[in-house]
């Protein structure tokens, strides 16, 4: 079966926060160094992507975790697997290892879980890098850009078609603040997919960055997904910056006018003083619950914060209700 023909059928779990798991660790510099980089010229703690050559039990057994919870959707530990982001570590040479070694360790995870009456699916995670092509990151320079379309582009060209290769069932752009980059992001991966000669499933997730209801570069959720209904999409959604509460008018916007399947995964809570979150899994059910009441996605996980507790949570309420429909749809 494919993720179509599920998600006519029933809400699919994702998993919940790879960076909430790995915290658990304790990880110091010599963790993410491992023996292959112990004499690494730059500090390397905090390049958790680094961790599926450095660790790679780890992060497998994190992907196990998430998928002995429920999940059917298991993403990459790839966000910040791109040239732009490893260059804060020295480490853009390593882009192609990282997406390939990712991709592998999730799908061998996958395949321990899977089963014909419930197959699990590898999401290759592409993050939105620390940089906007929509935005001056100079406040006196309006007009200033710090990164160009084209670049962006083959960013995102360059960490999709490692993932195509590696045999990655869907590519989803995530956390999208900046509308232009996402653009960017799935103009370098049709250009990947043209040249490996595939199709694959794509999914958007945006991020609405406070109460405004609007994202970093400023716009409006219904903005958002006309900016993206061009491309031939599986799913679009919101994930990250606030908790499943606040998110509730955004998704209903999304589940009223998206001609696709619609995702939601978000924190758990609102970050206290700390930056930890505090919304255990018996909490967040309850603000969960009018997703799934009100039938607004198609697909839900966790986000900051959020573990293999709030996860098995979601799989085992989400049973209980029907999955949005979209236009073309026939009704049950």
């Amino acid at each position: 079966m494919t993720l179509n023909d599920i998600l006519k059928e029933r809400i699919l779990i994702l998993d919940g926060a790879m960076g909430t798991m790995i915290q658990k660790h304790n990880l110091q510099e010599e963790d993410y160094r491992g023996d292959r980089f112990k004499d690494f010229h730059t500090s390397l703690k905090g390049n958790n992507d680094l961790l599926v050559l450095t660790q790679p039990e780890i992060i497998k057994n994190i992907h196990r975790e998430y998928l002995a919870a429920g999940a059917d959707l298991i993403e990459t530990n790839t966000f910040n697997a791109n040239i732009i982001s490893m260059q804060d570590y020295d480490m853009v040479d390593l882009v192609d290892e990282l997406n390939h070694e990712a991709v592998r360790l999730a799908k061998e995870a996958c395949a321990e879980y899977s089963t014909p009456e419930k197959p699990r699916f590898v999401l290759g995670s592409l993050g939105p890098t620390n940089k906007t092509a929509s935005i001056s990151p100079q406040v006196n320079d309006p007009s200033f850009r710090d990164i160009d379309f084209d670049t962006l582009a083959h960013v995102y060209y360059r960490q999709a078609i490692t993932m195509i290769e590696a045999g990655v069932d869907a590519l989803l752009v995530e956390t999208i603040f900046d509308t232009l980059n996402a653009k960017a992001a799935f103009y370098g991966i049709q250009d990947a997919l043209e040249e490996i000669g595939m199709d694959i499933p794509l999914m958007a997730s945006g991020t609405i960055t406070d109460k405004s209801g609007r994202t970093l570069s400023g716009q409006t959720t219904e903005a958002f997904l006309i900016s993206l209904e061009h491309i031939d999409l599986l799913s679009v959604g919101l994930n990250c910056a606030l908790g499943a509460t606040d998110l509730i008018p955004y998704l209903e916007v999304l589940a009223d006018k998206a001609p696709f399947y619609v995702s939601a995964y978000p924190n758990a809570g609102l970050p206290n003083a700390f930056g930890g979150y505090d919304e255990t899994a018996e909490m967040m059910r309850e603000h969960i619950k009018p997703f799934l009441e009100k039938k607004l996605v198609n697909i839900i996980g966790g986000c900051c914060g959020t573990t293999p507790d709030h996860i098995r949570m979601m799989a085992e309420i989400a049973k209980e209700y029907e999955p949005r429909k979209i236009a073309g749809q026939c009704q049950k």
